[in-house]
């Protein structure tokens, strides 16, 4: 995963270990010698991530992150304080100031890359959720919602922790602050009641008992229901690998044992924000959806939808030098389903297609229904070689699934692919759509059932 990172502090040297720090793992860095600079460089090159010092002149890291989060063009950007500053009452006061995470000098990789990483694959869900909801505005339908609504709401909170007096005692301070904190002392019990109820964060002790807890992270991540719910973990040694492994995984933030009560509230603060924040933009997504820009009989996005997306993406994809890939799908012999069952079955069909298709493809990527039965994918961040993987994985889908047409005996399909991919700082939303076309027309050539990329 590559990214833009802004790293912010006065001293030369400091500017000179990170950036060495953050090439060597691919990053892009750029700099700033002060909260006011940060600013400025902020706005001018929209980094993913910004990596802030405290101690600074002009102005210092605590007013420069408030400032950020002001912005509304900035303050989607997540914010690490790296600071010689150690204290409980310093991190809360740069939680509290919007920061994201705050982390004592002197640096070291651990937690400070996979913290990095964390960070940077939220704001990727976050800005393709944005990128939907600009998408949306575009056509009239929906109004982006504000980050202010979201900063003090209250929440639903599951905590798993068989240590019952620092769980009584968390939950306790949770629920007295108007929160609803339930705890679980079980992992297999809290996975069954978090799948089956709703809540806006799980929190989770990495040091319970009989059972690894990382390993209910990892389920709770893959479970559809809670995949999107933040995560919290509780460990006791913040340089424990498990940390950076929980990090990797898809957790959303830690806390160190013993557990500092203004420092809970200031990451739950955090964590209940973006939830709120991308919880409307879902809203939006959802409604927009409704309105106009899906296809009535599969419930995939239309191609009207399609095109306006595959614009912004293609702007984008350009403007951050980033990858962006597109399948074109189309079922064999699908006429011969309309001819033979009539077009009711060739409906059903259709809508078994259109599931398989959305069961294999990433959260981030964005199927459409182009016309009859064409299907469309688009994929951000993604290159010829993982598309042509992911094409694959469809085409097998779709030769393994037994079709029911609503009458008689399951039916067998195949589906033809073509896959190209942004060549260039011309290409165009029409030329890559034509490439696909091309590609896809070579695989029904050389006898359907079958992946054709197209290379320029």
């Amino acid at each position: 995963m590559t990214a833009r990172v802004l790293v912010v502090d006065d001293v030369p040297a400091n500017v000179k270990l990170l950036e060495a720090k953050l090439s060597a793992e691919y990053y892009e860095v750029i700099t700033a010698v002060n909260g006011q600079q940060a600013i400025e460089v902020a706005q001018a090159e929209m980094p993913d991530i910004i990596l802030l010092d405290v101690m600074m002149p002009v102005m210092d890291g605590f007013t420069a992150c408030r400032k950020l989060k002001e912005n509304v063009q900035l303050r989607h950007i997540p914010v690490i304080m790296i600071t010689a500053l150690d204290q409980p009452a310093d991190r809360v006061q740069g939680l509290l100031a919007g920061a994201d995470d705050f982390i004592s000098k002197p640096i070291k990789n651990n937690p400070l890359f996979p913290r990095v990483r964390s960070l940077i694959r939220l704001k990727m869900m976050t800005d393709e959720l944005r990128a939907r909801d600009i998408t949306g505005q575009s056509l009239g339908l929906a109004d982006l919602p504000n980050w202010e609504d979201h900063t003090e709401v209250k929440g639903r909170i599951l905590i798993v922790d068989d240590q019952s007096r620092s769980s009584a005692r968390v939950s306790g301070a949770l629920n007295e602050a108007g929160h609803d904190a339930q705890v679980v002392d079980d992992s297999i019990a809290a996975l069954k009641r978090a799948r089956a109820e709703t809540f806006d964060l799980i929190i989770v002790s990495l040091s319970i008992r009989n059972y690894d807890g990382l390993r209910l992270c990892s389920q709770l991540r893959t479970a559809e229901e809670t995949r999107t719910v933040p995560l919290l973990i509780i460990v006791e040694d913040p340089e424990d690998a498990s940390l950076a492994r929980g990090l990797d995984m898809g957790v959303n933030d830690y806390l160190v044992r013993p557990i500092e009560s203004n420092e809970l509230f200031a990451r739950i603060r955090t964590q209940l924000r973006w939830r709120r924040y991308e919880d409307r933009l879902r809203h939006n997504l959802h409604l927009s959806l409704q309105m106009a820009v899906t296809d009535g009989l599969t419930g995939l996005y239309n191609r009207r939808y399609m095109e306006s997306h595959l614009q912004i993406q293609t702007m984008r994809a350009k403007q951050e030098d980033r990858p962006i890939s597109l399948l074109m799908i189309d079922i064999d012999f699908f006429k011969h389903i309309n001819d033979a069952h009539g077009h009711d079955a060739g409906d059903k069909i259709l809508k078994q297609f259109a599931l398989g298709i959305s069961r294999n493809i990433r959260g981030i990527d964005l199927a459409c229904r182009f016309g009859g039965e064409e299907f469309v994918v688009i994929m951000p961040e993604t290159d010829m070689a993982i598309a042509s993987l992911v094409a694959e994985r469809i085409r097998q889908y779709t030769e393994t699934f037994s079709f029911d047409c609503g009458a008689g005996a399951p039916i067998a399909m195949t589906a033809s692919i073509g896959v190209t991919s942004l060549v260039g700082a011309d290409d165009t939303p029409e030329s890559i759509l034509r490439r696909a076309d091309a590609a896809l027309y070579r695989a029904k050539n050389d006898g359907r059932n079958r992946v054709s990329e197209h290379i320029v």
